[in-house]
C-alpha cells in the first residue's frame, strides 16, 4: 500500500448562488453538487487520480448515505477495507455565492469520528505503507494513536491541521510533513499569522526536532513551503477561483504525491500548489488531479 489517509468521510451537497438570500427571503439555485466529501475523502480521491495507491481510514454511517459515500470511494480506487460503519454519515453543506465567498453547515455525529479501537483495526493497513496522512480535526486520542503507530512502522507521518497546546509537542515527535491553513496557523502560532514572516516563524516551529517539510498558507498571499534550510512562497495563482471548498485538501495530495516520488521540497510545493490551483477552479471539495498525474 501506498497512502493511508485517516480522516473525515462524508455526503457533500454544494449550492452556488448569484447571491446571499435576504432575511426571510430565498434565492435560486444556480448550480447543485452532491457527492462523496470530507476532508480526508478529498485527499485520498486527489492520491487515486494521481496514480498513488491510497486506503482510506473513517467513518461512514450504517445509513443510505453511508452505503452510497462507501461505493464512491471503491469506484474511485480507494481501499475502503478500513471504512468503519455506525450511527449516521456526516453531511456538509456548502454554499458558494458569484464572489466564491462560502458558507459551511457540517453535521459530524460523534459517532463519524474516528476512535482509537477504528485505528487499531487499521493496524495491518498502517504498518504496511509508506505513508499516512492524518487529518487533524479528528480526535486527539485518535490522531496520536495512529501517529505513534506510524512512527513505529518506520513510516512517512504527514498532518494537516492543528492540534491543541497538550497535545502538540508530543505530535511534532512523530510528524516528518506538517500542513496549516491560515486559521490552523493562528491556532497553532498563538496568535495572527498574516505576513511570510509570520509564517516563516511559524514553520520554523512547525518542523521542530523531527519534521523535514512544513507548509503553512498565508491569507491572500500564497502558500510557504519551509524544510531545514530552505523556504519558498508559491503565490496564489491568478486561476479565476470558483470555489476554495477541497483547495487544502487537494493540496496536500499533491505535497505527497511528489515527496513520494523524492522530489526536493521546493519541487513538491510547486506541485502542491498546481493541485490546489486546479481545485479552486471548480465548484465543491472534489478534486480533478488526473492531469498532474505525470
Amino acid at each position: 500500500m501506498g497512502v493511508v489517509v485517516m480522516g473525515q468521510i462524508g455526503r457533500d451537497l454544494v449550492l452556488r448562488t448569484a447571491d446571499w438570500p435576504a432575511e426571510g427571503g430565498s434565492e435560486p439555485v444556480l448550480d447543485r453538487l452532491e457527492c462523496l466529501g470530507g476532508k480526508g475523502a478529498n485527499q485520498a480521491v486527489g492520491l487515486a487520480q494521481l496514480g498513488v495507491p491510497v486506503a482510506l481510514i473513517g467513518v461512514v454511517g450504517d445509513d443510505p448515505d453511508g452505503t452510497t459515500a462507501r461505493g464512491q470511494a471503491a469506484s474511485d480506487g480507494i481501499d475502503v477495507e478500513y471504512v468503519a460503519r455506525r450511527g449516521r454519515t456526516a453531511l456538509l453543506v456548502t454554499v458558494v455565492d458569484a464572489a466564491s465567498n462560502r458558507r459551511l453547515l457540517e453535521h459530524s455525529p460523534q459517532d463519524a469520528m474516528l476512535t482509537v479501537n477504528d485505528i487499531a483495526q487499521a493496524g495491518p493497513v498502517i504498518d504496511t505503507c509508506d505513508t499516512l496522512s492524518i487529518q487533524l480535526q479528528q480526535p486527539a486520542e485518535a490522531v496520536l494513536a495512529a501517529a505513534r503507530r506510524g512512527r513505529r512502522a518506520g513510516i512517512r507521518v504527514a498532518v494537516d491541521g492543528a492540534v491543541e497546546p497538550d497535545v502538540r509537542d508530543e505530535l511534532a515527535e512523530l510528524v516528518d510533513v506538517w500542513r496549516a491553513d491560515a486559521e490552523e496557523a493562528e491556532m497553532l502560532s498563538g496568535g495572527p499569522v498574516r505576513t511570510v514572516g509570520h509564517a516563516s516563524a511559524l514553520a520554523r516551529r512547525m518542523l521542530g526536532a523531527r519534521a523535514t517539510v512544513a507548509a503553512v498558507a498565508v491569507p491572500g498571499v500564497g502558500d510557504l513551503i519551509a524544510w531545514p534550510g530552505g523556504r519558498r512562497l508559491f503565490p496564489f495563482s491568478d486561476t479565476e477561483v470558483v470555489d476554495r471548498t477541497g483547495a487544502g485538501d487537494a493540496f496536500v495530495a499533491g505535497l505527497l504525491f511528489a515527496l513520494r516520488r523524492n522530489a526536493s521540497p521546493e519541487h513538491a510545493g510547486s506541485v502542491a500548489a498546481a493541485a490546489a490551483s486546479a481545485t479552486v477552479a471548480r465548484l465543491g471539495g472534489r478534486p480533478d488531479l488526473t492531469s498532474l498525474a505525470v
